[in-house]
């Protein structure tokens, strides 16, 4: 039996919210240390690797470990009825295999919900070694995102020493993007100067799903390998993406 409550559920939503930009289904592992996911898109190209700690919630109880997979469209629809003075309660039972949500407020509102088989792939934790690492505010992040797409539908982000630079270009027009830690950034580390291009119609929606989540941002990259989006949830845990890169020719 799992059991936890929420004194905000809009956190909860969000954070679903963004597991949902890559994923229709979530397969949750939850035990009494927390919960977690990592899942794959469809396509392979990106990955979330989620994690919230059982100190996240106003109370937690999973005595065994389980394992719950949800359509995520039809949670987030009960996850945005929620009011800002209310608490929710979530409870699954591994016998009937249903996930209910109490809304406690002036009113109480109970809803169920069936769970789905579960998929048995296990997604491992990339191995990558990151020579470039930029720390900023995820809003700023989302801004100069948002600019880039305006030129193009991908962005190549460049890092050295002193500055994080966002290009983007089409066949008539291009954009150049320069942050420095005068700029916003807060930390910048470089083992070694590095690159790598990103679709935007995937970066885009990870950068603008993290941001609502988190006010802080970790970009990590090496040359033509893997991106990884580390936000930083104010309730602890994590929320991380990954985005293969997209091979320019020079």
């Amino acid at each position: 039996m799992f059991n936890v409550t929420v004194s905000d559920a809009r956190l909860l939503r969000n954070l679903m919210a963004a597991i949902s930009t890559l994923v229709e289904e979530a397969d949750f592992q939850a035990d009494p240390s927390g919960i977690k996911l990592r899942s794959m898109d469809p396509s392979h190209v990106a990955m979330v690797d989620f994690e919230l700690p059982s100190s996240a919630f106003e109370s937690y109880s999973c005595p065994v470990p389980e394992r719950i997979r949800i359509g995520l469209s039809d949670l987030l629809k009960l996850l945005r009825r929620a009011k800002s003075d209310e608490k929710l309660e979530l409870s699954y039972d591994g016998r009937t295999k249903k996930l209910e949500l109490t809304f406690k407020g002036k009113v109480v509102k109970r809803f169920t919900l069936p769970t789905l088989e579960h998929v048995e792939e296990e997604v491992p934790t990339p191995n990558i070694s990151f020579n470039a690492k930029v720390k900023l505010p995820s809003q700023l992040l989302n801004e100069v995102i948002e600019d880039a797409k305006l030129i193009s539908e991908s962005v190549r982000f460049e890092v050295e020493p002193g500055r994080f630079m966002l290009k983007s270009s089409s066949e008539l027009s291009s954009a150049s993007i320069e942050l420095t830690k005068d700029g916003g950034i807060i930390e910048l580390e470089v083992k070694e100067p590095s690159r790598a291009a990103f679709a935007l119609s995937y970066l885009s929606e990870m950068v603008k799903a993290g941001a609502s989540t988190s006010e802080l941002v970790t970009v990590e990259l090496s040359t033509n390998m893997p991106l990884r989006l580390d936000f930083e949830p104010p309730s602890g845990g994590r929320l991380l993406y990954y985005l293969a890169p997209r091979i320019e020719s020079e």
